[in-house]
Order: C-alpha cells, then structure tokens, then sequence
C-alpha cells in the first residue's frame, strides 16, 4: 500500500504506528511525536519523541534524517546523519547508514550496517549543549 515491503524494516513487536512520513515528503525542521512514526521521506531537523516511553522511529531504506534523534526504540534502516539517543533500544538492519554517535542501552545490529561515529553504552549525554564552566575564585 505504501510501498516496497522489502525495504520496510519489522516493527517492533506491540508498537502501532500512528504517523507516516511519506517517500516524497520533506520536512525542514524539528519533529516532536508521540507513540509510533515512521519515515519514508527527509527530515531536515531533530526528531524527538515527547516523554513518551511507547515511542517508537523506524526511518525506512528510503529514508533520511539529517539531526539528532531521541526515542526511546529507534529502527533503522535508511541513512541517518546525527547522534541518535536511543533510550531503551536501536536496531540497525543492513542497509542502515549512520553518520554520528549512537547512545543505546540495547543494540541490534545486522551484517552490513554501517556506522560512522562512536557507540556508546549506557551513557546518556546532557539534553543540553554545556556552556562554559564558571570559574571558582579563590579567597
């Protein structure tokens, strides 16, 4: 119905799917959602999932989104240029392409994947960039 199964990654088992982004769409700019959605098209901007411990992004083998990712599961198997913040889960198929650090817990990763940065376990860095620390002065 809205494309090739073949290169449609397998949704996590219980998650329901609640947005599309289709083949053909582009989005210029942060996305913030809740429950299920999936990516056929482009997201220029962050992709943020709203305190919701359901959500799941997969991004299809057509897919691209070029910015920092938060979700809690996250399914890759399109290409991704950014840090991906994975609370709980990330499953990387084999085409999926990663440009940026991977934070995970839990990590699933097929033969062929590819990814261009760090993977770090467990860590979680701030949600914000740190600024400059202020200087202590002594008495």
């Amino acid at each position: 119905m809205f494309g090739s199964d073949k290169n449609r990654p397998a949704r996590p088992s219980g998650a329901a799917m609640e947005t599309l982004i289709g083949p053909q769409v582009v989005i210029r700019g942060d996305v913030h959602f809740k429950g299920g959605l999936y990516v056929e098209g482009t997201i220029h901007g962050a992709v943020v999932a709203d305190d919701d411990a359901q959500a799941v992004l997969t991004l299809a083998g057509q897919g691209l989104i070029e910015g920092e990712v938060r979700a809690p599961v996250v399914v890759v198997s399109g290409q991704l240029k950014g840090d991906v913040h994975a609370g709980e889960r990330i499953e990387l198929a084999s085409d999926a392409r990663i440009e940026g650090n991977i934070y995970y817990k839990v990590i699933e990763m097929a033969a062929g994947a590819m990814v261009t940065g760090r993977m770090i376990h467990g860590e979680q860095p701030p949600k914000q960039l740190a600024g400059p620390k202020p200087v202590a002065k002594a008495s």
